[in-house]
């Protein structure tokens, strides 16, 4: 039967059969069965043009979506991926891939924005879309063009970051495993995932040092960690909690740290407006107060360009004081 439901799927599901092909089984995505046959007699046309007449295959946005996700596995933000798809899958379902037009990308930006959330949310949205539809013309051929997808303004805001007075207080009032990381990643400026997933194998006490690898990195650099004093005591508090990973709870590892502690931590300490990852723009933001040099601090932040890391350059004004002070004083007027 060509047309047909399943137990576990509200969907109708086709099944074709091209002679000499594997036979094709699919959900229509559609609960509708008269939408359903459209669906199933379009898709055996374009097949069937596909054996005889030599065209091109028609690829589905699903069909993208799955090999993505299989490509981008290694991705430590694929959850963030899985969240926009999902949104994205209500619009772009069933659709194939030369038909996103520029009109369909207007629409969804429309849609997404009118939902309330910040401009910056709606272009990671888009984003995606543009990342598939890239990848699908230039590494797997399925298409010979893409719209071009405009992203929208997003406001520059403030480096936000802690005093250490702050960071006193703030580490005062975390539990334990929570207190370890943030001290840590005060100490390295190593992203969260990046503290959470270290493991012993990761770290050479003798020289005083860690790497995280390539896979590990955003910016699929290797990074090096030279580790102070305070971070190899860190580290060395951890001994005997688990053979594998460094930082753990209850003796397995930390797979969240945006818990309820951590938010019951910063309202105990008088911090507002203060996110996890702003510990790494605080490590960053002493880095340079204390004369840490640009270049230096993309090296050992792992910043994929320099354009990241002049966030930065606002907090040290050391190299322009001399410029200053070069002023003669007679040509100071009062």
């Amino acid at each position: 039967m060509s047309l047909y439901k399943r137990k576990d799927s509200a969907f109708w599901w086709i099944k074709i059969t091209i002679p000499g092909c594997k036979p094709i089984c699919r959900s229509t995505g559609t609960k509708n069965k008269n939408e359903a046959q459209k669906f199933h007699d379009t898709l055996k046309s374009e097949l069937w043009k596909q054996d005889k007449l030599g065209d091109k295959p028609k690829y589905l946005w699903e069909d993208a979506v799955v090999r993505w996700l299989e490509e981008t596995k290694h991705k430590s933000t694929q959850h963030d991926d899985l969240m926009h798809l999902r949104w994205l899958d209500d619009y772009l379902r069933g659709r194939t891939l030369d038909s996103i037009t520029r009109d369909d990308i207007d629409l969804l930006t429309k849609s997404r924005s009118s939902e309330g959330v910040t401009n910056a949310t709606t272009n990671r949205t888009l984003a995606v879309v543009r990342a598939i539809l890239r990848r699908a013309q230039h590494e797997w051929e399925w298409i010979d063009k893409h719209p071009k997808i405009k992203m929208l303004p997003e406001p520059k805001k403030r480096i936000r970051w802690l005093t250490h007075d702050e960071a006193d207080r703030l580490l005062r009032e975390l539990p334990t495993h929570l207190r370890d990381m943030a001290r840590f990643t005060l100490e390295t400026g190593l992203r969260q995932s990046n503290v959470s997933g270290l493991t012993w194998s990761q770290v050479d006490i003798d020289r005083k040092f860690a790497w995280i690898h390539p896979d590990q990195a955003k910016a699929k650099k290797a990074i090096p960690v030279p580790l102070s004093e305070a971070a190899i005591q860190i580290i060395l508090e951890q001994k005997g909690k688990n053979d594998t990973y460094i930082f753990t709870y209850g003796g397995n590892k930390i797979r969240n740290v945006s818990t309820k502690a951590w938010w019951k931590a910063l309202d105990r300490a008088g911090i507002k407006d203060f996110r996890w990852h702003d510990l790494r723009h605080t490590w960053a933001s002493w880095m340079v107060q204390n004369g840490c040099p640009l270049h230096v601090l993309q090296e050992l932040g792992g910043w994929s360009n320099y354009e990241m890391v002049l966030r930065y350059a606002h907090l040290n004004s050391d190299h322009l004081s001399k410029y200053v002070n070069s002023l003669p004083s007679n040509k100071v007027t009062h």
